[in-house]
């Protein structure tokens, strides 16, 4: 299979560049799977997709304020941080613009030098390991100094940070937000619930490899970016009890779906408690063995992403869709609408 077959036209202005007020405003496109037809609705309408026994599966994980801008210790010049994994008690790994100017023994100051960070190693593609120093406890620092670090299309400024956190956000440790989960209040998981339909949470903290584009011409070269995930013993027998009586399982969000798909892999359609890094990339002929359902925003061009929602509804569907989506004047990416991928069942 070849890249080019998972693109399709956008138009710019279609890239939502800022959140709607209202989280449950978006609007929410139905596809039926292996049938090139489509429904309009509001994101609410999801109330009506789901049913008692069925179970609605979350990325609780939390997105940090990962952005820092800070100031070399010896000259002065403008530093950017980006922090992407932590490798150690105060060592992060990161991404540094303009990595020339820094250098192993480099000394970067944030917020006058309420947080400081020393180039401990030179990675590639501009990366570098930093060790940090402060008084206090790490997170708070980070939560006053720190930017969210949004994606690469989106060029407006956040005036409320908390519109890139999920309203269950949890587990810190992501670069980017699960943005599925950015479509549901307290109040409509609520009435979900009130519905019958169980509600869980797993982890996967989403890294910046996420928007990295695929650079190979066949999709079976693609190298897929690794991401650390967790499933907790009570998650896992909710899944597992939903299917065996007979529910579906709705998962929200690519970041979810590649989370109970790792699992679920390796244990023949079981899923259990575990935690680890995941590279599961799927794609058209890969077999579902955990999901049922999966509602998600719309995708990059020629992304990984939009080849694992073409994997549960069929390319041609999936491309049809996206058809209807730019003739309709879908908002696309992170602060757009939403798609749900309705069960055969």
């Amino acid at each position: 299979m070849k890249v080019e077959d998972f693109d399709f036209h956008l138009p710019e202005e279609l890239i939502a560049q800022t959140p709607l007020l209202d989280r449950t405003a978006s609007r929410l496109m139905v596809v039926n799977p292996y049938k090139q037809e489509v429904e309009h609705h509001g994101f609410s309408h999801i109330l009506d997709e789901l049913k008692a026994g069925d179970c609605l599966v979350l990325n609780d994980t939390r997105v940090l304020p990962a952005r820092l801008m800070g100031q070399k210790e010896d000259t002065g010049a403008n530093i950017e941080l980006l922090l992407l994994k932590q490798i150690g008690d105060d060592e992060w790994e990161t991404l540094v613009k303009p990595a020339k100017r820094v250098k192993v023994g480099t000394v970067v100051t944030f917020g006058e030098g309420l947080l400081k960070a020393t180039c401990t190693g030179e990675l590639e593609h501009g990366g570098r390991t930093f060790t940090f120093s402060y008084d206090g406890i790490f997170y708070e620092i980070l939560d006053k100094l720190g930017e969210m670090p949004l994606p690469p299309y989106i060029r407006e400024k956040l005036d409320d940070q908390d519109r890139y956190q999920t309203v269950f956000a949890k587990e810190r440790g992501s670069a980017a937000a699960p943005t599925a989960g950015l479509h549901f209040t307290e109040q409509l998981l609520q009435e979900i619930k009130e519905k019958g339909v169980e509600i869980v949470f797993v982890t996967l903290h989403v890294g910046l490899g996420t928007f990295r584009p695929v650079s190979v011409n066949s999709i079976e070269d693609h190298d897929m970016h690794s991401e650390f995930y967790s499933v907790t013993a009570e998650a896992a027998e909710t899944i597992n009890r939903t299917k065996k009586n007979g529910g579906r399982v709705i998962s929200v969000g690519t970041t979810s779906t590649r989370t109970l798909e790792t699992i679920a892999s390796k244990y023949n359609g079981e899923i259990r408690a575990e935690q680890g890094w995941t590279n599961i990339f799927i794609y058209p002929g890969y077999e579902y063995k955990a999901i049922d359902g999966l509602i998600t925003n719309f995708h990059l061009p020629k992304s990984t992403l939009v080849m694992l929602v073409s994997a549960l509804a069929g390319k041609e569907t999936i491309l049809h869709a996206y058809e209807e989506a730019v003739k309709d004047k879908y908002r696309f990416f992170s602060f757009g609408d939403a798609m749900f991928i309705r069960p055969k069942k």
